[in-house]
């Protein structure tokens, strides 16, 4: 409960947002894509500071407002440590020749025109398996989008494609956390709720599949070199030494975290493994990058820590052969926080609460319902810039609405799933969005209109819920939800 003297306006609540979208805007107007590099980390400063400012007006404690922002940052600790751990993965699987000679053999398997397709289709498999779509856009992701980018596909193309199967995966898979803390949220079984998410989730992603067939017809097809395919083959054959033993390290990667491995140890075995490799196989390439760092525990560091560049002579291949390792991904962390803060400051004040509470204050039918729930979903991913406040708050706050309404549970899961988990990776500063952004190297904004499932799955749910399509009742539909 809030110490407020009165409740705020809905107004009031709004003003921190409008502040956030205003600057924001304009930061892409005048930035562009370097945006990232600190304008819009103060735009979000900048909108804390308003929504702290109007909670202190309204009654709100500063201690209160204090508490909620430590909170918060608190919850983003994991998913920092992930991104520095990532960025160090990165760094030494290049070094190493895998990044290298996943780009390689990808060149050749892969055709062009079913890449996209492909590589959605390969990150929903691998994510179901693994439960995570961090982890999946941190291992398959990564030497995805190298192989897209050699291809000369679109990289805001390759990426969504890439996250539209992640999330599809994450969500049908009993190991996420996401998928059990929306059932459990919503007070339903866990295989209830999947079997129940998978009436919208499969033509969700058969429907994404479908587009991305046509579009990677065109995409892939017109972009594809074969000249250029084996020219950065040959180039980086001869940077590299190549063997498919390096292959065993992401396979063993994915299998740590299959055999439910916390990630971040995960993660850390794979920057190992990496470093170990590129002593064992690629002595010559650390000869030449040590004439310039002073010695071989130099490039290693260096890769894990900073800038690390393989020169070809192609410039193309000279941007797929660099790494900012942990360093690379401060500004991403930069963002994560500045977006805690935000999130802590507007919930701490009753903004978010209030807001929410105006989307559901005029529901009478079950379809109202269920669409006053995805709007609470998708205004928290972008209000407190969380994906798992965006599960947990409008779980708690329609549980007794859903009863009343004589609604089963996973009616209330599987729209947390379809519009909460799904649209926080859209958000730029969502600790999604930022995170995935700063993992696959492309812009939330770059690869958000390519993001088909994410786009289609929240879209689908509501179509089901207008249409009534296998709404589950917990007993007759009362007579003031017959008109749904």
């Amino acid at each position: 409960m809030t110490s407020q003297q009165t409740p705020p306006s809905l107004m009031v609540c709004v003003l921190p947002l409008l502040l956030l979208f205003t600057l924001l805007g304009y930061n892409v107007a005048v930035y562009g894509d370097d945006s990232l590099s600190g304008a819009n980390q103060a735009a979000l400063i900048a909108a804390a500071a308003l929504a702290a400012a109007l909670g202190l007006v309204q009654g709100t404690s500063w201690q209160r407002i204090q508490d909620f922002i430590i909170d918060n940052i608190k919850a983003a600790t994991l998913a920092i440590l992930i991104l520095l751990m990532v960025g160090a993965l990165t760094g030494s699987w290049l070094v190493s020749g895998i990044v290298p000679a996943m780009i390689y053999y990808g060149l050749e398997i892969f055709n062009p025109s079913f890449f996209i397709a492909s590589a959605c289709l390969i990150t929903a498999l691998a994510a179901v398996v693994i439960g995570s779509s961090w982890s999946t856009s941190a291992t398959l992701g990564v030497a995805l989008m190298s192989i897209g980018h050699a291809m000369g596909i679109n990289p805001g193309l390759v990426a969504g494609a890439l996250i539209s199967g992640a999330y599809f995966g994450d969500k049908m898979s009993p190991l996420s956390d996401t998928t059990n803390l929306a059932s459990g949220v919503a007070g339903v079984d866990l295989f209830t709720h999947i079997r129940y998410l998978a009436l919208t989730a499969f033509p969700s992603i058969l429907l994404t599949l479908l587009i991305y067939l046509v579009v990677g017809w065109f995409a892939g097809g017109e972009a594809a070199d074969t000249s250029n395919t084996a020219i950065y083959q040959q180039l980086i054959s001869e940077k590299f030494t190549l063997n498919p033993l390096l292959l065993l390290v992401p396979a063993g990667v994915i299998f740590l975290i299959i055999k439910k491995v916390a990630a971040l140890p995960a993660l850390f075995m794979g920057v190992l493994a990496g470093l170990i490799c590129a002593f064992v196989f690629q002595q010559p390439l650390l000869a030449e990058l040590s004439a310039a760092t002073g010695g071989t525990y130099q490039t290693l560091m260096q890769a894990i820590y900073g800038d690390t560049a393989i020169p070809t002579g192609n410039a193309i291949l000279d941007d797929l052969l660099s790494t900012g390792g942990m360093a690379g991904m401060l500004y991403t962390i930069w963002l994560i926080l500045s977006a805690m803060i935000f999130g802590g400051a507007m919930e701490a004040s009753g903004f978010l609460a209030r807001i929410t509470n105006a989307l559901i204050s005029r529901v009478k039918s079950a379809a109202g319902l269920v669409t006053a729930t995805g709007a609470t979903c998708m205004v928290t991913n972008v209000s407190a810039s969380d994906q798992y406040l965006s599960i947990v708050v409008p779980g708690r706050m329609f549980t007794q609405a859903y009863q009343k309404a004589n609604l089963a549970p996973q009616n209330l899961s599987r729209t947390l799933e379809d519009t909460g988990t799904v649209t926080s990776v859209l958000v730029p500063w969502n600790t999604c969005g930022a995170y995935h952004a700063g993992v696959l190297g492309v812009a939330t904004l770059s690869y958000a209109p390519w993001a088909l499932f994410c786009l289609i799955s929240p879209l689908m749910t509501l179509a089901f819920a207008w249409f009534r399509i296998r709404i589950v009742k917990t007993e007759p539909e009362s007579e003031h939800m017959a008109a749904a």
